[in-house]
């Protein structure tokens, strides 16, 4: 995926207000199988999918026996409680693959099958209405097979956008064919092709992690401010431990959103600034397009008040703590 195909800006407006699409085949597609696959993913997961039925999708994060996010992943029942579509991040693919081996059970079978498949996403206010022209849209957080040009598909509702939309797996062998016919149905709703720049801005506006940059192994989903995702009461699994304990003595830093108050963009890197003292530094940090100002995020330690400011390319700039997302899209 490129990083642009028009403009940024022309790919995130058409994206808020009506409808793009992103190849974003260098996910991850790693499918889980047998007895004893739901006892196996729980062991890994963060989050309950016991509560993951059958036909329905789950955020969760895996985590290293010290709290740290190993990545973060959806999970979409097929078969409840026997077989599962894990989709993980392309930098992590096989990482994750191999700490699923490394914690495997007889009655279990994984195969990383990444190379075999591609995706598609349909995002905007608009992309049901497109892809309802081709498939029958499961309801949000679901996934569905269906068959195109004879073979089969995974229609999935989650996405990472802020708006509505439809995820498509599909065979490397029709993913052309299948991108050309929604392209196809979507000129009517001016779909445009978008690249990895509009993805990073309408995800940072949304209030959505970035793995690589917001959360990685040396960070907690709970410094990340995602605790929602790590259910304690499910049993244990891996992580836990740290976890429980990092909750009980307290956070000592926490990801925190920054709205820029004056003229400035903040870049990944750039230092955090509290009454003119650096306190941290930027995860993630862009112009946003919905708001016309700079937004961003950053590992601050818990507890401090006064001025912030972003130190942008030397200057600092003045910003203020916000709470996430800094935009709710159709999504939400």
């Amino acid at each position: 995926m490129p990083v642009q195909y028009t403009s940024i800006m022309q790919e995130h407006l058409a994206v808020r207000n009506g409808v793009g699409i992103f190849d974003i085949s260098h996910m991850g597609q790693v499918f889980v199988e047998g007895a004893e696959a739901l006892p196996f993913l729980q062991n890994l997961c963060t989050n309950d999918l016991s509560k993951c039925a059958e036909g329905k999708a789950m955020y969760s994060h895996l985590c290293n026996p010290q709290g740290g996010v190993i990545d973060d992943i959806f999970v979409y029942c097929l078969k409840f409680p026997t077989k599962y579509l894990v989709v993980v991040n392309a930098s992590t693919a096989e990482k994750d693959f191999q700490w699923m081996l490394s914690h495997g059970r007889p009655s279990v079978t994984v195969h990383n099958e990444s190379d075999k498949w591609s995706m598609i996403a349909v995002q905007g206010p608009q992309a049901v209405a497109v892809i309802s022209k081709l498939f029958k849209v499961p309801e949000r957080h679901q996934v569905s097979e269906t068959v195109f040009s004879n073979q089969k598909v995974f229609i999935c509702r989650t996405g990472y956008t802020g708006e509505d939309g439809v995820e498509i797996v599909a065979p490397n062998g029709i993913i052309e064919n299948l991108t050309d016919a929604v392209m196809k149905e979507g000129q009517t709703f001016g779909i445009l092709p978008c690249g990895l720049g509009a993805r990073d801005t309408l995800r940072l506006e949304a209030g959505y992690l970035l793995y690589g940059n917001d959360i990685d192994d040396n960070h907690s989903p709970l410094e990340a401010g995602v605790s929602w995702v790590v259910k304690f009461e499910k049993g244990d699994f891996i992580g836990k431990q740290a976890l429980l304990e990092q909750k009980n003595r307290g956070l000592k830093q926490k990801l925190t959103a920054f709205k820029m108050t004056d003229r400035g963009i903040p870049r990944h890197g750039f230092k955090i600034l509290c009454d003119g003292k650096a306190v941290g530094e930027l995860n993630s940090g862009t112009y946003s397009p919905t708001l016309k100002t700079g937004i961003a995020m950053g590992y601050v330690p818990t507890g401090l008040s006064g001025k912030f400011a972003i130190e942008c390319n030397g200057k600092p700039v003045a910003a203020e703590i916000v709470k996430l997302p800094f935009y709710t899209g159709s999504k939400n």
